[in-house]
């Protein structure tokens, strides 16, 4: 097999109602594959990007797990629910007056920066070997500590007053890969409402482990009300953004990206030597610092990291 005749990264848009392990499933069947890793879960009510890698570019998922990812999230004020989403079921809150636009940027700039965030219960996060959404699903509730979280931009782009306009909104891609509001845009296909409340419509970008349901959460409890996710988009993960995604539909019939556009690193050309050595796990000498894609004669070589004057392999492929 030649490196280009690997099993490329691919980017699916994934629909609403289903699991991440859901998309896996189907990838495996379209690709006709077992080997098919995801780089990101997301909830089944959430859509968007979903970055899967097959065959041997499964080495890739525990590079591209940790890359910032960007959303749009729609968050609705005056109820909350156990899932912190539009799952339910709902908690109804007190009425309080919707904040002014100016008192809802004060609050969401508090947001911006490095968090702790408590996770939610309905989670895959484990606690003496115990899943959180095992025992939320029973009734139940573990203590979950509060997480270092980052939260690079929080942009406040309407204020619907129920779900249904919250919906009917349209949103595309800014130049400098932002998303915003845009008449001749996308609209997206939201989850079903808990029910008529005003819902705040953001575009985020975090960083690796920050809860959108979560942000929800915390965000009603500063304004003094209660708070839930009742849609959300994932537009970026990493290098790659919604407009490369396909559907599940047409993945069958998707050339994909190769491992080499997939990892967004510094790209450092070995010769023969450097690249056998590094295949072969051992540290020859380097004057860079940091991690680096290496490659050779157009094949992805190794992840290495450059530290005290030695290269030290993450990780290695195989020359084909």
């Amino acid at each position: 097999m030649t490196y280009t005749e690997t099993m490329p990264v691919y980017v699916i848009d994934k629909p609403l109602g289903l699991t991440s392990h859901d998309v896996v499933a189907r990838a495996r069947r379209a690709l006709a594959t077992r080997r098919v890793g995801h780089t990101g879960t997301l909830d089944p009510l959430a859509t968007g990007v979903l970055v899967v890698c097959a065959e041997e570019s499964t080495k890739l998922v525990q590079f591209l797990t940790a890359d910032s990812k960007d959303y749009l999230a729609f968050v609705a004020l005056g109820a909350g629910s156990r899932t912190l989403d539009a799952e339910g079921p709902l908690e109804e809150a007190p009425q309080v007056p919707l904040p002014s636009r100016e008192r809802l940027e004060e609050v969401l700039s508090g947001f911006v920066g490095e968090q702790l965030q408590v996770p939610p219960q309905f989670s895959a996060i484990s606690v003496g070997g115990v899943r959180a959404y095992d025992v939320a699903r029973r009734g139940g509730a573990l203590e979950l500590p509060a997480r270092p979280v980052s939260l690079h931009e929080l942009r406040l782009l309407a204020v619907a007053q129920n779900p249904g306009q919250a919906a009917a909104l349209r949103f595309a891609p800014t130049p400098d890969g932002r998303w915003d509001l845009d008449a001749a845009g996308r609209a997206f296909t939201l989850p079903a409402a808990l029910g008529e409340f005003p819902v705040l419509v953001l575009w985020a970008r975090v960083g690796s482990g920050t809860y959108l349901r979560s942000l929800a959460r915390d965000l009603g409890e500063a304004l003094g009300t209660r708070a839930h996710l009742t849609g959300l988009v994932r537009t970026r993960v990493g290098r790659f953004g919604l407009g490369q995604a396909v559907s599940l539909e047409q993945l069958s019939a998707s050339a994909g990206l190769s491992d080499l556009e997939a990892l967004d690193l510094p790209r450092f050309e070995a010769d023969p030597q450097l690249a056998r050595a590094l295949r072969d796990g051992k540290r020859p000498a380097t004057d860079l610092e940091g991690r680096y894609l290496i490659t050779h004669a157009g094949a992805l070589v190794a992840v290495a990291d450059a530290l005290g004057g030695q290269w030290k392999v993450v990780r290695a492929w195989a020359q084909s």
